[in-house]
């Protein structure tokens, strides 16, 4: 089987488009195990057409015993908490990569309020196999400095739980505006809670009936801010994203107002204009760990000496992105000096020079490196990746005078 790659260039570097982004999956998958978990109707509305979420949806309704997630993170953090209080039987399962990424911080906490799940292959990872749940005790505590998906797993259900939840998260709570994304989205649903140092507590109580449209993307937001930065004119509208967003990857904004974008909102969304950057660049990614391949393409294009912290969460995800963006930016004569697991900095300014970047089945390589096109011809391996969270990623670049072939 031959791989596939795309070539991408840009003839004249100037981008007018507006962009009707994709819908969040972030917020569509919390929206989805909200509506699943209530008793009451609660009506969706722009439901995300990337794979992650379409995963959700049939799952969600599906009556079979095995579920495969693939490779989607939320799927499978929210559908374990989801079937274990539920007492739905069930096997969850997925890709390769996903069989490689710990989940034992989730079941030791289900566990440990009542549920029984059994690892079916190695301990701490899928598959798992969820058989029953008697909840036992309402106090649990959970490490904060991880992925945030588990504490939001255990939140949306904590107002199904006949004892409500008290969830006590030790140290230093990463990922923070995910966490307060899913607390917004319940409370949309009518959800009284507390969230006072590192303890947030949710009595038992009901879903109410009403009515939510899901967000445009911020992560896929992400990208036009790329090209808009990289571009030599650019005109760019991005639709249906909302100055009092409740996504965390909102904080593109405040990055690149100083790495040569500013934001103007209107009714319908959010218009980039370039400005100058600023020549050196560091900032802590832990509130907002998807931003961080975007914001190293970018600085290492532009020739801007950057230190980009708080990025403990990237081992686990995909791929190992620290790895992948090491490997990638070295190909371009970028300097990337590696500190541990913390933090990775870039100095020098990239020669693309027909650069073929891997992707390693990471949707946010792919499209993190695709706006380096505008320095010059570049071609991108695996491109379907992008399916997992923007599927029109490459027909809105084409949109936008790429040449893709």
């Amino acid at each position: 089987m031959v791989e596939k790659e795309i070539q991408i260039i840009h003839a004249n570097n100037s981008i007018h488009l507006n962009v009707p982004l994709t819908a969040s999956k972030s917020e569509c998958n919390r929206a989805l195990i909200i509506q699943a978990l209530s008793n009451n109707p609660i009506e969706l509305f722009n439901i995300s057409d990337a794979r992650d979420s379409q995963t959700m949806l049939r799952l969600l309704k599906s009556e079979d015993l095995e579920l495969n997630v693939l490779d989607a993170g939320t799927t499978m953090r929210f559908l374990t908490a989801y079937c274990a209080t539920k007492r739905r039987k069930a096997i969850l399962t997925g890709t390769a990569r996903m069989q490689e990424r710990p989940i034992k911080i989730l079941v030791d906490a289900l566990r440990d309020i009542g549920a029984k799940i059994d690892y079916l292959k190695n301990e701490g990872f899928p598959p798992i196999q969820i058989h029953d749940f008697s909840q036992k005790k309402a106090e649990v505590e959970m490490a904060g400095n991880v992925s945030s998906q588990y504490i939001s797993a255990m939140l949306m259900i904590a107002p199904t739980l006949p004892m409500g939840l008290q969830l006590q998260l030790s140290g230093e709570i990463y990922s923070k505006p995910y966490i307060q994304m899913t607390l917004n989205l319940m409370q949309h649903f009518g959800i009284q809670y507390t969230w006072k140092e590192n303890i947030i507590e949710i009595a038992k109580q009901e879903y109410r009936k009403n009515t939510y449209t899901i967000e445009s993307d911020w992560s896929g937001a992400s990208y036009w801010y790329s090209i808009a930065a990289l571009s030599e004119k650019a005109n760019i509208k991005l639709l249906g994203l909302r100055e009092n967003s409740f996504q965390g990857d909102k904080a593109i904004v405040e990055i690149m107002d100083r790495l040569g974008v500013a934001s103007h909102f209107d009714d319908d969304g959010v218009v980039l204009i370039k400005k100058e950057a600023e020549p050196s660049f560091d900032y802590d990614f832990s509130k907002c760990p998807d931003l961080a391949q975007t914001i190293a393409a970018i600085c290492a294009a532009k020739g801007v000496k950057a230190r980009l912290s708080g990025l403990e969460s990237l081992r686990i995800k995909e791929t190992d992105r620290i790895a992948a963006l090491q490997n990638e930016l070295e190909k371009i004569g970028t300097n990337v000096e590696v500190e541990g697991n913390h933090a990775i900095i870039i100095r020098g300014k990239a020669e693309v020079n027909q650069a073929i970047f891997d992707t390693y089945e990471d949707h946010r390589m792919a499209m993190a490196f695709a706006p380096l096109s505008l320095l010059g011809p570049i071609k991108i391996k695996d491109p379907d990746v992008v399916n997992k969270s923007y599927p029109d990623y490459w027909l809105h670049l084409k949109q936008a005078g790429f040449e893709i072939k």
